[in-house]
């Protein structure tokens, strides 16, 4: 398993910041980097069960394992989705979490991920250019 991170400062305010990650059209925009067309189903309620899709109905499916809303968001990923259909997989303790630390300025979003080895490199790629859409998204119109 390797774990990753990733870090950005946005000029808002950290409400907005988890608007813009969570909300589904704001969502639909930033994943743009990983997939285009990509989107979800259900809540971000904790112990439920996420799922991400791309525009084809594959994608991923995870279990909210903690939620404070405006400060932090964990997700432990259990499985590939293809044709709609869930096929789980055993990739141990492979999370991905969404941390918002207030600053005087705005927010500091760190992203933690661990992940196997064969998508460290995609997660490297992508990461950055998503976060610069966050950072855009959340800082227009303020």
């Amino acid at each position: 398993m390797q774990r990753i991170f990733f870090e950005i400062q946005i000029d808002a305010p950290n409400e907005r910041v988890w608007d813009v990650l969570w909300s589904d059209i704001t969502y639909r925009q930033w994943t743009t980097a990983f997939t285009e067309g990509s989107f979800y189903q259900g809540t971000f309620e904790e112990g439920s069960i996420m799922k991400f899709f791309d525009p084809n109905n594959n994608g991923m499916y995870s279990r909210v394992e903690k939620n404070i809303p405006h400060k932090e968001l964990k997700l432990l990923h259990l499985g590939e989705i293809y044709d709609g259909v869930e096929a789980p997989q055993d990739w141990g303790e492979a999370t991905e979490a969404y941390i918002l630390e207030e600053t005087e300025t705005g927010t500091i979003l760190k992203i933690e991920i661990q992940t196997p080895e064969e998508f460290k490199s995609f997660f490297e790629e992508k990461f950055p250019v998503a976060l610069g859409i966050v950072k855009n998204l959340s800082e227009i119109q303020l």
